[in-house]
């Protein structure tokens, strides 16, 4: 299948003009296909060639105003339109064309529950053409009518509003003029639960296997959307642009979520059906603050070409995270997004795979190296610049610029050029000389702390090693000199790197912590001072702010990443200050890095029992002091994290059988499934008990924790099972296969899968070429042999990389994965 070039999209968008796409999908003509029709209306300016893509199973005719055009021309994706004149035009096209089961194009999924099926599309980048014709960029925007017949019980919703006919036809209101990949359609039995806001309807939708769960948190979600949408109507002048607005939480999804136009879809482990955190319906709902957003920045203003996915990804992590701060109950989503959001930005960033935030053009030809970008980069460090530069422009200037873009290029697109553009008018700083310094660069600046004293004063110096500006908050602790254990704040200022002076002096004795990026306002390493790293390690847990401890923590883990503190010292501080951390964002992000990174990897194997030793020891002091029931999630969180960590059965052993945890929480699927999960990889269970867990629970989730602990057991016959699944049948649908590779390398197995390293770097290059993207970034990141360290492993790698030809989205991945090996190597080496 051939990628579209920029190069044929901008000849393509000078010669075309589209207007309209009619589109009739029949969705009763069983389980493999689906009947596709499409009517085109368009213009040329000029005469010429063009070509018109779709990816079917069969093409049966093909017209252009009425005439015929042969359907085996159609070649890979693409459909020749030779000899176009100037003028109207109609192409008319009849296809049939495949479900998915990856979760591109129409994704098909049956329920395991009840035995229902749903079926929703994902057409980013270049999949509407697995589902219709189209000429599919992003500039060629158009209105879209669609009607689809489905079976009679069904409810299909779409971009704009349904409205069922007869005998199971459904038609919905034409959309206004939006890019090919926006359109949306979601067809089945649906759970739903419908309101209206402000004279529009508002709807949340899931199947009917997770109803129950989904009208326990309907209020909260709605209240969410309500919030968002009536704050984005304060701080934007265009109201919201379509004519309803349904969120769809549906199987099987590879994203987080799609920002289709009044038709939101999420992946539907947002539907609760166990217990969670705060932290994680804070996550939730900073998603739907997240997609909404896009509604005016990505739907109502579309990038021009893919080069400028920033704008998009960027400017609704920001909102996302600012809005939901300001209008509903999550005040501190900041927090959360510097212990996990902004680590995801400073690893990709430092990676040989790294990218400005706002590429060059020409670094992204084709729509294959386009989908490599949609990664910690243009979502949370350019949500970080974006910070960066309302500290630095103030919030006023930032949505007047906004507001101003908006207004020019309404239902139109845009590029980065005409974005600063908008900006520059609102404020009299240099917004382009801005730009070209924090968008058009690569890499992490590392702001250094050090502090002199003499009497009467102090003077904090901040070096930089790297080339941006930054607007940061420096925070000043002293002892609690009336003998508590807390650290007291002295005062923050703000203060420019470099700055004039780059030295500042201050009043007063020297302090016991200095943190020059107090309020996490900026995208950059932090070193602290000598004293104030001391503090630091000693007494984190007595800063008072959770963001401040959450850019400690961020400083600690960098030192460890990149060989300037000792793992286990790090270890040893979560130990002493975790226990008594009250933020759930902060205990979560640590205990991830500590287990996942620091003893799963860091750490050479013979020191990793006693790192497990040692979180075993915090998890059980969080549990200890949660008994009284006053901190629910960080109980969870440590309950989780023993299962994790548990190196003999008996505990987790005896919890299983007596389905709870003494004390609570009681086990519900996700914790049954975790703990069978972890005495797999141990061991302690076989076959028969797995299967016995999924009579009781025979749901999707059921299906995948049933997958995973398969392919965790030590036994050579279930592994060979296991990587026959996923590399030798294309049988395993998108997250069956993931559940399946997170299974199969554990730390614990190495001597038992050292077989399979040299076969991976074989079988995935093979996996990828023939199932396409998602199941490439699957392989990717979940079946890499994680946990071999070795020099073997990476040279293996990189003669797959040098001479294997794997596909972009795998290439990619396996380049980051060895990345993070070698920094694994170096760590571990001292």
């Amino acid at each position: 299948m051939s990628v579209l070039t920029r190069d044929e999209a901008q000849t393509r968008a000078t010669l075309l003009d589209v207007h309209r796409y009619r589109i009739e999908l029949d969705l009763t003509r069983g389980d493999e296909t689906f009947d596709s029709r499409t009517v085109i209306t368009f213009t040329a300016r000029a005469d010429g060639d063009t070509f018109v893509e779709l990816k079917p199973a069969e093409l049966r005719s093909v017209t252009l105003d009425g005439q015929p055009i042969d359907p085996e021309s159609l070649d890979g994706n693409r459909l020749p339109i030779k000899n176009l004149t100037a003028g109207e035009h109609e192409l008319r096209l009849d296809t049939a064309m495949r479900y998915s089961r990856t979760g591109e194009g129409m994704h098909r999924f049956t329920d395991p529950t009840d035995g229902e099926t749903y079926l929703y599309t994902q057409l980013f980048m270049d999949d509407v053409q697995r589902v219709f014709a189209a000429f599919d960029q992003p500039d060629l925007k158009a209105v879209f009518e669609l009607s689809v017949k489905a079976p009679e019980e069904w409810t299909v919703l779409a971009n704009g509003v349904t409205t069922r006919t007869d005998d199971g036809h459904w038609r919905a209101a034409p959309t206004p003029l939006i890019s090919t990949y926006l359109v949306a359609v979601a067809a089945g039995p649906w759970h739903s639960v419908r309101t209206e806001h402000r004279g529009l309807p508002f709807g949340i939708h899931c199947r009917r296997s997770l109803a129950p769960h989904l009208d326990t948190d309907a209020d909260e979600i709605l209240d969410i959307t309500r919030a968002c949408f009536d704050r984005y109507h304060e701080k934007f002048e265009e109201p919201y642009p379509f004519d309803s607005y349904d969120q769809a939480f549906v199987p099987e999804f590879n994203a987080g979520a799609m920002e289709n136009p009044g038709l939101v879809t999420f992946r539907d482990e947002f539907v609760y059906r166990s217990a969670v955190t705060d932290t994680e319906r804070q996550t939730r709902a900073m998603v739907i603050a997240h997609e909404m957003a896009h509604m005016w920045f990505g739907d109502l203003v579309t990038l021009r070409w893919w080069d400028d996915i920033w704008l998009n990804e960027s400017f609704a992590e920001y909102m996302g995270y600012q809005t939901l701060t300001e209008a509903t109950r999550f005040t501190d989503t900041w927090t959360d997004f510097g212990i996990v959001r902004k680590a995801w930005g400073y690893d990709a960033d430092q990676r040989p795979s790294t990218h400005p935030v706002a590429p060059d053009p020409d670094a992204v030809p084709d729509t294959a190296s386009a989908m490599l970008n949609f990664d910690g980069i243009s979502y949370a460090k350019g949500a970080s610049a974006l910070r960066q530069l309302v500290a630095w422009l103030g919030d006023k200037d930032f949505l007047a610029g906004i507001n101003t873009h908006f207004a020019r290029h309404r239902f139109a697109n845009a590029t980065l050029a005409d974005f600063i553009d908008s900006l520059a008018g609102a404020t009299e700083r240099d917004v382009h000389a801005w730009a070209d310094a924090w968008l058009r660069t690569t890499g992490v600046d590392t702001l250094t702390a050090s502090v002199t004293a003499e009497p009467g004063q102090w003077t904090l110096t901040v070096d930089r090693d790297g080339s941006r500006p930054h607007r940061v908050t420096v925070g000043v602790y002293d002892r609690d000199l009336g003998g508590g254990h807390t650290l007291v704040l002295r005062e923050r200022y703000e203060t420019d790197v470099p700055g004039d002076p780059a030295a500042e002096s201050r009043p007063g004795t020297r302090p016991a912590l200095v943190v020059p990026n107090d309020l996490d306002l900026t995208y950059a390493k932090i070193r602290l001072d000598d004293t104030s790293e001391e503090t630091a390690l000693r007494g984190i847990s007595r800063v008072p702010d959770a963001l401040t401890r959450a850019v400690l923590w961020n400083t600690l883990r960098d030192m460890v990443r990149d060989g300037d503190l000792d793992p286990a010292a790090y270890l040893e501080t979560a130990r002493a200050h975790l226990p008594e951390e009250t933020d759930l964002a902060v205990v979560q992000g640590v205990l991830g890095f500590a287990s996942a990174q620091v003893a799963d990897r860091y750490l050479a194997a013979p020191d990793r029992p006693a790192a497990l030793a040692t979180l075993s020891s915090l998890c059980r002091d969080l549990i200890r002091r949660t008994e009284d029931g006053s901190h629910p999630g960080l109980r969870l969180i440590a309950v989780r994290h023993l299962i994790d960590v548990a190196a003999q059965p008996d505990t987790i052993s005896a919890w299983f059988s007596e389905g709870t945890v003494p004390g609570g929480p009681e086990l519900d699927p996700e914790l049954r499934w975790r703990i069978l999960g972890r005495l797999a990889v141990l061991g302690a269970i076989d076959d028969a008990v797995i299967e016995a867990e999924l009579v009781q629970d025979p749901s999707a989730t059921g299906q995948e924790g049933a997958a995973r602990c398969r392919a965790a057991l030590p036994d050579p016959v279930a592994k060979r099972a296991a990587w026959e699944a996923m590399f030798a049948s294309d049988d395993l649908s998108n997250y069956l296969f993931t559940a399946t590779a997170q299974g199969f390398w554990q730390p614990e197995q190495a001597d038992l899968v050292r077989e399979f390293v040299p076969r991976y770097f074989e079988d995935a290059v093979a996996v990828a070429a023939r199932r396409g993207p998602a199941i490439a970034e699957a392989a990717g990141r979940w079946a890499f042999p994680v946990y071999a360290i070795s020099a073997e492993t990476l040279a293996l790698g990189e003669r797959c990389l040098a001479d294997s030809g794997p596909t972009p989205a795998l290439r990619r991945k396996l380049a980051d994965q060895l990345d993070d090996l070698a920094r694994a190597l170096r760590v571990q080496e001292g």
